[in-house]
Parts: C-alpha cells; structure tokens; sequence
C-alpha cells in the first residue's frame, strides 16, 4: 500500500450528474475494499504463508517480499494516475486494475514457493495501485473545493472499516489461504463494477499534458529546498517509517513475542486488536481534527502524538502480554490516528506556493510512500542482526521520537 496517489484534475466538458451523497458514499466503498485487501492480505495471508513456506527464514523473506513489492506499488501509482490523466477516462483503469488483481490474488492461493509468493504480491501490488491512482482522481474530478474537505473525511473512513474488515475476513479464512486470496480478489471486483457502473466517466475537454521527468525532479527539489516544508516532510517521513516498521510485523509478533491466552491464534488476536487500533485511530482523527482547528495550534498536536507514538512503543517490551498489546495497539492508534489528520492541516500550511499547491502535496506523499518501501527491510534487518523483537519495538520507538523533534524548526505555523 502506498499514498502517492496525487493527480491533476482536469476541466469537464459537462456537469457531473451523480448525486453528491451518492458518490461519496461509491467512493467509500471502494476505499474501503482496497483497504480491506492491503490490510487483510498484507498482514494475516502474506505472512501466514511466508511462515508455512520458510519457518525458519519468515522474517528476512516477508521483509524482502514487502520491500520489493513496494517499489512496484509506487512506481505503478504515478505511471497509471498520469496514463488515466492522459486518456480522460478513470473507469477503465478501475475495473482493469480490480479485476487483473483478483487474477495476481487467485495466482498468490495457488503457490507454495516464496519466489512465486514474492511475484504474485508484486502484481498485486502494481495493479491494486492502478485501481488506487483512478479511483483518489475522482475527488479532485468530481467534488467541488469547497466540499473536498467533507469528502476526505468521509473517504477517510475507509481505513477503519477496510482495515477492520479485511483482517476479520483473514483471520477467519488463514486456514484456507486460497478461499481467503479468492474471497478478497472478488470484494475488490465487486467494489469496481459497483463503482464504474454508477460513477460514470465524464468527458473531458483535453486530456492533460504530459509532465517531463526532468520537471518533475526539479519541483521535487524546488519543494525541499524551502525550510518549513522540508523539516515537515522529514517527520511525516520518520513517523511512517517508525510505524510500519512494528506494524507489519504484528502476526509474527504475536506468535513469537507476546503471551496469548490458551487457545487464541495470532490470525484471531489481529482479528480482535485491529478493530481496537481503527477505533482509536478514527477518534483521534475526528478529535484532533476539531480541537486543532478550533485551537488554531498545529505543531503541538503533532508533535505530542509522534512523541506518544514513539513512547508507546515501549508497552510490549516491559509488558509482552495480552493486555498489553490490547494497550500498545489502542494508545497507538490514538497516536497515529491524530498525527496523521493534524499532519496534513499542517502541511497544507506551509507549502511553498498556493498555485503549486497539487503538486507540492503529491512530493509530500512522497514520505508515506518511500518509508514503507524501507521499513520492511529495516525490520528484518533489525529482528535478524539483535535476535528478537525488542530491538524493533525501540528502533521503532526511537524514529518516532525523532519525528516529533522534526516538527520543532518549523516556524510557520503555531
């Protein structure tokens, strides 16, 4: 899963006749089943089978597996969000990214090696983020400005209930990984035709230019240079790379790291902590949303959850118990839930130019997206070289805190 997902809108030749409600609530859907398979897959089913294939090794392959796949993520996401600007349609780009990833997740059920695992999550990485690029276009397409941040909010909730629901449906087909692959390659299916059959594709006056790479790395640069923007895309950068290096890894976690009470599977302990951790996280988003705004203070909301962030991950090292992870995942859902929504209110406050506004925010994402291709392989790393997962919950800890004193220098915002 990744987040560069920032495309040009472009004119409409005519009005778009979908019903606001109705729209918002088809993209809902959709985000909701993507989340569903990054979450349920990427966590429960890829690592249940890394660790039926190679016991022994399922640390450094899931590590290679998930950085290598994520290069594939975020190279395909821009590529397909640029191609479906150029072709004026996004329809296509759905339906054709849904349904050639319920084919790479059908082929995933099927094999037993972890060359052929590692290839099969690499396509369902690219095609699950072509479906991803056409369908984030749809806001700034379809929603006028001033109702986008209604509609963010609402998509926004597909992380909660996607999330929720795919570990649910994971834990309860790890048993019957080839049901589970199926199962989560026909809800992404089903999420595009419903999509593309009531959001139809308005025609467009133009298809949008082409942007020359050597453009694109010159406002990549232009955008760091200025100083606010860059100290927070470095703590946005060292947040993410703090929590997916721990998340990722929670399954194994669970089986190898923590007590669980007699008879409880790890697949059934993420089944019961990942709805703690969504529910918390939707909380804080909604909280500190409002309170930050109603405050007008940024900089102190974000830097006390990175700092708890980081704190947090200190729980399951003195507390390797039940309880306490059913404490880790609450508090650091709050954490990350309420970083995450004041975050990006803070960077829309200091972009370098309004007019590049679009663009800006697409380098941003940058952030999201380049950690979570490192952090598998800083976990492995780290859970191979010391020998346990300790070390990873205190490198994890500690990359949060720098994130939080990242927020300090930024002079531009309260």
């Amino acid at each position: 899963m990744t987040t560069n997902d920032v495309t040009e809108p472009r004119p409409a030749a005519a009005p778009d006749r979908t019903r606001p409600r109705g729209l918002l609530l088809l993209l809902l859907v959709a985000n909701a089943a993507m989340l569903a398979v990054y979450m349920g897959v990427g966590s429960v089913l890829l690592p249940t089978q890394i660790a039926a294939i190679a016991p022994d090794d399922k640390v450094a392959v899931l590590g290679l597996i998930g950085g290598i796949s994520s290069v594939f993520a975020t190279a395909c996401n821009p590529i397909a969000g640029a191609l479906s600007d150029r072709s004026g349609r996004r329809s296509p780009w759905i339906l054709g990214g849904a349904l050639a990833s319920l084919a790479g997740l059908a082929f995933l059920g099927g094999v037993d090696t972890a060359l052929f695992v590692g290839i099969g999550w690499c396509l369902v990485q690219a095609t699950m983020n072509v479906y991803q690029a056409a369908v984030t276009a749809i806001v700034p397409d379809r929603v006028p400005v001033a109702k986008r941040g209604t509609a963010s909010a609402l998509v926004g909730l597909g992380l909660p209930i996607g999330g929720t629901v795919g570990v649910l449906v994971a834990s309860q087909t790890a048993g019957r990984l080839q049901t589970g692959y199926l199962l989560f390659g026909v809800i992404i299916a089903a999420s595009a035709v419903l999509l593309t059959a009531f959001c139809r594709d308005v025609p467009r006056a133009a298809p949008a230019p082409a942007v020359p790479a050597r453009t694109q790395l010159a406002a990549f640069l232009s955008a760091l240079a200025h100083h606010d923007f860059r100290w927070a895309f470095t703590g946005r950068a060292l947040m993410v790379l703090g929590y997916f290096s721990v998340i990722g890894y929670q399954l194994y976690i669970l089986g190898d790291h923590i007590e669980l009470p007699a008879g409880l599977t790890p697949p059934e302990a993420m089944a019961v902590l990942t709805p703690v951790t969504m529910v918390a996280m939707a909380v804080s988003t909604i909280v500190g949303g409002l309170l930050s705004d109603r405050w007008d203070r940024r900089k102190v909301f974000v830097g006390v959850s990175a700092a708890l962030a980081g704190l947090v991950m200190v729980v399951p090292v003195v507390s390797p118990t039940w309880s306490g992870m059913i404490a880790f995942n609450a508090l650091n859902g709050l954490a990350f839930g309420c970083f995450m929504a004041v975050d990006t209110a803070l960077v829309t406050l200091v972009l370098p130019r309004a007019e590049d506004a679009a663009r800006d925010m697409g380098v941003l994402n940058i952030a999201n997206a380049g950690p979570q291709i490192v952090a598998p392989f800083v976990a492995s790393a780290v859970v191979t070289a010391f020998g346990g997962y300790t070390p990873l919950f205190l490198v994890g800890g500690a990359l949060s805190l720098v994130g939080a004193l990242a927020i300090l220098p930024i002079r531009g915002v309260r």
